[in-house]
């Protein structure tokens, strides 16, 4: 194709974004809708994930050492530990830091001033990797020469990924149904446009331009009001998340949840929003218009 007409074709696809402005409004307007709404499902849904992630990085499991074992016999303990599957790191807390750690939490603790360190344990706090496999790991943890007793809060786990596993296959539906619909309905809605247009189709078949010739124009207006309603997307999305973020973080809920900033999903949801709106501006205009070409 030569340059003069490739020129002539875009510039052809740009003329009609304004020359059917109705039309092309309603287009991107529908694709901002659809892309805003799939793009704030998957954002509160990447939040929630991260809040249950954060819960459970915060769940420890706490292995007690034999009462008889002196301070150094349960440092050496820790190399067995550590490399045990599922163990992403453990820390030694002797008997006199568990009383401390123990009496802190009263307003009084000058009660407890006369009461001996020997009465505790010294103990190992375990983060694991993975706390699907808590009850695993609990039972590695009793087959260590050496521990006594090994405290998980298995209901408490169990809750977590329960959760953490419903909202995932949920989320996952949910935005694959809203995609589908999304796509649906913006293809729709370029097929309408094309709809408007279809005399005009009709009467350059008639007078001899290939099918390539009329197509390309098309092409060009679904892909520039892809990318714009794209673009207009995300910046729509990213003000929507900042006020919503702003509001919960200085309301009453700020003390109860964390949300995570807009910067660290900006660049994903930019090249998603942008790649939704061209695979469906170009496609849902390929397709609209091949059945006009059949005249």
């Amino acid at each position: 194709m030569k340059s003069t007409k490739l020129g002539y074709l875009i510039n052809e696809g740009f003329k009609s974004i304004f020359t059917h402005g109705f039309m092309s409004f309603a287009t991107v307007t529908i694709i901002v809708a659809c892309l805003v709404i799939m793009g704030s499902f998957s954002l509160i849904s990447v939040n929630i994930s991260t809040m249950i992630s954060n819960l459970e990085a915060n769940n420890e499991v706490i292995a007690y050492v034999e009462d008889t074992y002196t301070e150094e016999e349960a440092r050496a303990l820790e190399l067995q530990i550590a490399t045990l599957p599922n163990v992403a790191s453990c820390q030694f807390v002797t008997r006199e830091e568990a009383m401390s750690e123990f009496a802190s939490k009263y307003d009084d603790d000058s009660m407890f001033s006369n009461v001996d360190a020997s009465v505790f344990r010294d103990r190992y706090v375990i983060y694991l990797d993975d706390i699907s496999l808590t009850q695993q790991t609990q039972q590695a943890l009793y087959g260590i020469t050496g521990i006594a007793k090994v405290k998980a809060e298995l209901t408490v786990v169990q809750g977590f990924v329960t959760v953490r596993n419903v909202i995932s296959a949920v989320s996952m539906i949910i935005i694959v149904i809203l995609g589908i619909v999304s796509i649906f309905i913006m293809s729709n809605t370029v097929k309408l446009a094309t709809y408007s247009r279809r005399e005009e189709i009709a009467i350059m078949k008639m007078v001899g331009a290939s099918d390539s010739f009329i197509r390309f124009p098309f092409i060009v207006e679904g892909l520039v009001l892809g990318l714009f309603g794209g673009l207009l997307a995300f910046l729509i999305e990213w003000g929507i998340y900042d006020v919503v973020t702003n509001r919960v973080m200085t309301g009453l809920m700020g003390n109860l949840v964390s949300v995570i900033p807009f910067a660290s999903v900006k660049l994903v949801l930019l090249a998603v929003f942008v790649g939704v709106g061209l695979v469906v501006g170009v496609f849902g205009s390929a397709i609209a218009i091949r059945n006009y070409l059949k005249v």
